[in-house]
């Protein structure tokens, strides 16, 4: 083991866990801990990290260097006993740049769909040969990690925006998804919440690569911002190559584009001309959503630019198995398909909702959502309701506050008393039961956001299960 000793406060996080993985690759001594156990906590102890639930602060020493993400209260005890000691801390984006120091960084950033990218991107540059280390917030099925260590000269990673810790980064390549207005409890303004994605792609090594989806009206803007006299040194305003992709015609002033032209769509899969230039390469992606052709047309790009090609990245395309929590089949009871999803901003939930009207194919779509930070609620109430009443049936349960205190009067009722099919039950359970006694065959239900909502697929599925045996004995 090295010399260097480290402690992750809130290790079972999604973004902590994939650090914590790879500090232990390169062989660093560390401990974590956590308020709540967990399945992140259970593979990192099964790794041979020792990990425990709640604090422990006696164990804390001067030579340890803290690892904290920005959900961790300064008056934890571990943290406030690091504080105390002396022990040097680094922030959850600081940990990861030193995990990826030695190599070619691509930041993939995006107010939604940068988890599947970045999946996507580890792995199609993985079967591409590569070898890449990555981190990514979720775990990318082909693999069952969502962090890996790997040989090769690339490390792939989530850019989290919503702290603006994604300065801290200094990548060779970025990618940004979109750039719509969240997190506004720390930006204040979305032109705050704008700037900070101009600041980040300024943050990108001189020579590197920005490459934004145009058909995002915040990505148009950054882009016309970063080619504006002034917008950043001269040396790297003459040096950063800027790349696009979309469905619509791009804006002007691009380095390359690719241009994606949707050729189909059923329950199962989605596919695309990629017209680069002159060349138009044929990719069928193995995942439905129309929103993923975008995501791929990112990772097509960025896997051109490390050098492969374009008939080699749609194969490997084609075999992309998805990240977990990304439209997840849980289980399938009585012709009733429970599937599980991430979505917590009102633009992924909107897309969530075609793409589950799609795959019912003439069953109803009943939903379980789980509001994820009361801010975000208190935010996009009417937003969340309109994407929400795509479905038949809608229940919403408590906010999961995650990081956050509770804000007086933000409760999920300010979201279903907007809502034409929605319904309020604070109790995740019980309304899971709920959703299964009222479910039909041919009928698709959703347990939808970021928080521990998709531990109510187990709680439907139950219920379906026994449904079946009564009705089936």
């Amino acid at each position: 083991m090295s010399e260097k000793k480290y402690h992750f406060i809130g290790v079972g996080g999604a973004g902590m866990s994939v650090v914590a993985q790879l500090f232990f690759a390169r062989g660093w001594e560390l401990t974590g801990s956590d308020k709540n156990d967990s399945t992140n906590l259970k593979k990192l102890r099964e790794l041979g990290i020792k990990c425990w639930v709640g604090t422990r602060p006696q164990l804390i020493t001067p030579d340890t260097t803290i690892v904290y993400s920005s959900a961790i209260h300064p008056d934890n005890p571990e943290f406030a006993a690091a504080k105390a000691v002396g022990c040097k801390v680094m922030h959850r984006s600081q940990a990861l740049a030193l995990a990826a120091a030695d190599r070619k960084f691509v930041a993939v950033a995006g107010a939604h769909g940068k988890t599947t990218t970045s999946g996507m991107l580890a792995q199609t540059l993985s079967q591409l040969g590569a070898d890449p280390s990555f981190a990514v917030g979720g775990v990318v099925r082909h693999y069952q990690t969502g962090a890996h260590l790997g040989k090769g000269d690339y490390f792939i990673a989530e850019a989290d925006e919503s702290d603006a810790s994604f300065l801290n980064y200094c990548p060779q390549l970025a990618i940004i998804t979109n750039i719509e207005p969240d997190h506004l409890d720390n930006y204040g303004s979305p032109e705050k919440f704008e700037q900070a994605f101009f600041d980040f792609a300024n943050c990108v090594k001189p020579g590197g690569t920005v490459i934004l989806c145009t058909d995002d009206p915040g990505c148009c803007r950054l882009i016309e911002r970063l080619r504006s006299p002034g917008a950043a040194t001269e040396n790297k305003k003459n040096s950063l190559r800027i790349l696009g992709y979309g469905i619509e015609n791009p804006p002007a002033d691009l380095d390359l584009f690719c241009s994606v032209k949707p050729q189909g769509e059923n329950p199962g899969s989605v596919s695309a001309d990629y017209i680069v230039g002159e060349e138009t390469t044929a990719v069928r992606l193995p995942i439905p959503g129309r929103h993923n052709l975008l995501n791929a047309a990112a990772v097509f790009l960025a896997a051109r630019v490390a050098g492969f090609s374009n008939v080699n990245i749609a194969a490997v395309l084609g075999e992309f198995s998805g990240t977990a929590r990304r439209f997840e089949t849980k289980g399938e009871i009585g012709r009733i398909r429970v599937i599980d999803d991430y979505a917590h901003h009102p633009t992924e939930v909107q897309a969530l909702m075609r793409q589950a009207r799609e795959a019912a194919a003439g069953g109803r779509v009943l939903a379980l959502f789980q509001p994820h930070l009361y801010s975000r609620t208190r935010n996009f109430a009417s937003r969340f309701a309109s994407a929400l009443d795509l479905a038949d049936q809608v229940i919403v349960c408590d906010i999961y506050g995650a990081r956050e205190d509770p804000i007086p009067g933000v409760t999920s009722r300010i979201i279903t008393e907007k809502m034409r099919r929605g319904s309020y039950l604070g109790d995740r359970d019980e309304a899971a039961r709920v959703l299964a006694k009222a479910a039909q065959p041919g009928d698709l239900i959703l347990t939808v956001g970021a928080g521990d909502v998709t531990a109510a697929g187990a709680v439907i599925l139950q219920a379906l299960a026994v449904r079946v045996s009564r009705d089936h004995p």
